[in-house]
């Protein structure tokens, strides 16, 4: 069996560790109230946000963000739930669930989201994603 032919070996769990980690160290970052590149987003990346226009480029992400920080001290986590990697684990669609709690530690927020990566440069980037609250509407 000749190199082309074989099957490449994909960690599946330590794809979902590496995502997780990206959620993390995101998580950690917007938590502080910094607005600073951390290699989260790929620079043609497109956020799909609940009752929001797409975030369709850099510009539109750092603008939604600082307005978002200006008035939000809250603070969110994300849990990597499920994670389908490509054969050769170069793209990763996750599946997760996220939280935000107020300066009580109380949940106000909390939904489900999906986010497709592509790994560029060793390290995974988030191309898309999508969030849905499991609240119902007030």
């Amino acid at each position: 069996m000749d190199s082309k032919s074989a099957a490449t070996v994909i960690d599946k769990d330590q794809i979902k560790r590496d995502i997780q980690d990206r959620e993390n160290e995101y998580a950690a970052i917007y938590n502080s109230g910094e607005i600073k590149k951390i290699g989260y987003y790929a620079d043609d990346a497109i956020t799909f946000y609940q009752n929001h226009k797409p975030i369709r480029n850099k510009a539109e992400r750092l603008e939604f963000l600082k307005l978002d920080l200006q008035s939000n001290r809250n603070k969110i986590s994300f849990t990597t739930t499920e994670v389908f990697p490509s054969n050769d684990g170069l793209q990763v669609l996750e599946i997760g669930y996220y939280t935000v709690v107020d300066s009580t530690n109380t949940a106000i927020n909390t939904g489900n989201y999906m986010s497709f990566f592509e790994k560029r440069n060793g390290q995974y980037v988030c191309l898309r994603d999508m969030s849905a609250s499991d609240l119902p509407l007030e």
